[in-house]
């Protein structure tokens, strides 16, 4: 999971969704009211879903496990809690079937005292700041409950396939950051540029950003990275802005 840059809405778009968001409350809020309604607003979720797609990781992703093809708009509070959110746009995100329907379905995890829900929203908040990716096992670790909960909400430690292609992602990365390098210092720069759209595409965005955030560390860089790599990565930030992170 990575932080992603929501755009606002075109004018007419945010009173469409204003519209259907006032004839769900005139109808009386509830889940069926709300589900129905979405369920008929063919239109507008087709103009929310290339937003969405524009601003997924990589070749269209989802904003969760980052692994799968973005298929469905996910209503980040769930209608069943929140069917005024129905067409909140800050409520929707890009999500595979797997982790809309199979793991978050209604569930929205919130703290017992403060009411706080227990997600990470990567539209709003960086989830480096609850999660800690170890690139070598391909695992996720807690930093905070929020975390905790994203990681059990989305099973991203529990979904062998998930944690296998980080680990193995981890590998690629460091072997086009290298080829990318080779080729920038060479001249080759079309084989550079290729390199470097790969690494813009990839599965798996978490994990080339948990590798760029290693260069806070240069020593932790060096150790968990291995010669050349750490280099590598310097001279890609300075020639693309777009990986300092």
């Amino acid at each position: 999971m990575i932080p992603l840059q929501r755009p606002p809405l075109r004018p007419a778009l945010l009173a469409e969704l204003g519209r259907r968001t006032e004839a769900i409350q005139n109808a009386g809020p509830s889940t069926a009211v709300g589900r129905a309604a979405w369920r008929g607003a063919r239109q507008p979720k087709a103009q929310l879903r290339l937003l969405l797609r524009q601003m997924a990781p990589g070749l269209e992703r989802c904003m969760y496990c980052g692994d799968n093809l973005g298929t469905d708009i996910d209503h980040f509070e769930p209608i069943a809690r929140a069917p005024l959110r129905t067409f909140d746009w800050q409520n929707h995100l890009l999500a595979c079937a797997h982790c809309n329907s199979n793991q978050k379905r209604d569930r929205f995890p919130c703290d017992p005292v403060t009411g706080a829900h227990l997600l990470v929203d990567p539209s709003r908040e960086d989830p480096a700041e609850h999660l800690l990716l170890y690139l070598e096992s391909g695992a996720y670790d807690p930093l905070t409950p929020k975390g905790e909960a994203t990681i059990d909400v989305f099973a991203l430690n529990a979904r062998a396939e998930l944690v296998r292609g980080r680990r193995m992602m981890f590998t690629v990365v460091q072997a086009v950051l290298l080829a990318w390098h080779r080729s920038r210092l060479s001249g080759a720069e079309t084989e550079a540029g290729e390199y470097l759209d790969a690494l813009r595409l990839l599965h798996h965005a978490d994990v080339l950003r948990a590798v760029l955030r290693l260069r806070r560390s240069p020593a932790l860089a060096e150790a968990v990275l291995g010669p050349g790599v750490p280099v590598a990565l310097e001279h890609l930030v300075k020639v693309s802005r777009e990986f300092g992170t």
